[in-house]
């Protein structure tokens, strides 16, 4: 649902209520509101019966299983865990998050992400996630490499077809600036190497390629060309400067990062430096790198 027709639905629903309902609802404190949802949710379960549930499980894209073979999944991310540096910590993440584990450090609507009862959200970004386990682990290590795989889920509707839950293999690192883009240039080194691996070792017919936009940041822009250049120097996976790219300015912050397949046809993954490692520390000297890669994507590409 687009955003106009949402707030028109909203304003709907709150004009069929009686008078004062939602300046009462408002008021209410954490846990009395979270009580009063489950008794609701309660009271809707009661009356589901077992044919709506089949019903549900083949019209509802929120419930429908994946598509992908998860075998073939499971070998592949097997493969990428196993070409990822030793210093690099690997998270098993829970399914849910604290409510504004996206919004709260990046432009990212709430419309978007499943919000639960219970102060919480259903994982739609890994790297969101790890991110804030990054933070908190900052406290007591001089740098931070994490990675997981997860199945996240989004509201937003992809199109006909399309799932709304896909999994991810997200890597976020996180240190202290060094000064002169030289902690950016380390992190995008290790980053774009361990991508570059992974599709080499994974899909070298599939012709991946590596992308990388910088925003409005010079220093960055001088460090791509005299220290990460130069680091991933090679034909195996090019590396593409893609200057026209604009999706992601104001998300990412002052670099930004793509993988494709197929020639670049395929997008498969995606990041960038954020400052979500500063804000969640309070802390502006922190710099942030996250990336990911859809696995499901990184398979269809492998089997064209």
């Amino acid at each position: 649902m687009a955003g106009d027709e949402l707030a028109g639905a909203e304003r709907r629903v709150w004009a069929a209520m009686p008078a004062g309902t939602r300046t009462a609802l408002a008021g209410l404190s954490g846990a009395d509101l979270r009580t009063l949802l489950l008794g609701l949710a309660r009271d809707r379960a009661a009356a589901v019966r077992p044919p709506e549930v089949v019903r549900r499980w083949g019209e509802d894209r929120f419930v429908r299983p994946a598509r992908a073979d998860p075998r073939v999944l499971a070998r592949v991310e097997a493969q990428m865990w196993q070409l990822l540096p030793a210093d690099v910590a690997g998270v098993e993440l829970s399914p849910v998050v604290p409510v504004g584990a996206c919004s709260a450090v990046a432009p990212v609507s709430q419309n978007r992400i499943v919000t639960t009862m219970r102060a919480g959200e259903v994982l739609s970004d890994p790297t969101n996630a790890l991110a804030i386990e990054a933070a908190v682990r900052r406290r007591r290590q001089s740098e931070v490499h994490l990675a997981a795989a997860h199945r996240v889920l989004r509201a937003q509707d992809f199109g006909s077809g399309a799932s709304a839950h896909f999994r991810l293999f997200a890597l976020v690192s996180s240190a202290r600036d060094t000064g002169s883009g030289g902690t950016q240039a380390r992190l995008l080194v290790r980053h774009l190497s361990y991508w570059r691996a992974v599709l080499a070792e994974l899909a070298p017919a599939a012709a991946p390629r590596l992308h990388v936009t910088t925003f409005d940041d010079r220093v960055v822009q001088e460090r791509l060309a005299d220290t990460v250049r130069p680091a991933l120097a090679g034909d195996v996976v090019p590396l593409v400067d893609e200057p026209e790219r604009s999706r992601g300015r104001g998300y990412y912050t002052g670099c930004a990062l793509r993988i494709t397949a197929l020639g670049g046809s395929l997008e498969i993954g995606d990041g960038g430096l954020t400052d979500w490692t500063a804000r969640l520390s309070g802390d502006a000297k922190e710099r942030c790198l996250v990336s990911c890669l859809a696995t499901e994507r990184l398979v269809d590409s492998i089997s064209r």
